[in-house]
Formats: C-alpha cells, sequence, structure tokens
C-alpha cells in the first residue's frame, strides 16, 4: 500500500518547486567533460595524421 501513497503525492507537485541547482552543476560538468574529450580526439586525429602518414 505505500506505493499508492507514493503516487498519491506524484499529484501534489507544483511546477517550479523543484531546486535544480545540482542539476544544472552535473549538467554543465558533463558539457565541459564532453567539449574536453571532443577537442582531445580531434588533437589526437591530427597528430596521427602528421606522425603516422
Amino acid at each position: 500500500m505505500d506505493v499508492l501513497k507514493g503516487a498519491a503525492n506524484m499529484s501534489e507537485y507544483q511546477e517550479g518547486s523543484m531546486d535544480i541547482s545540482e542539476h544544472r552543476r552535473t549538467w554543465a560538468g558533463f558539457v565541459k567533460l564532453t567539449q574536453i574529450t571532443i577537442i582531445s580526439v580531434v588533437v589526437l586525429l591530427v597528430l596521427m595524421a602528421l606522425f603516422l602518414v
């Protein structure tokens, strides 16, 4: 019966009432890591093209 009580509480959600600062910080970290990874791969490919071909 606890599951039903949890489902009933979900309908009481008010839009804009959640604190998403941690989510935004995590997203910013993910984007930064993705950018660093893409730049690193491009640099690696350029170096491989210069030295291995």
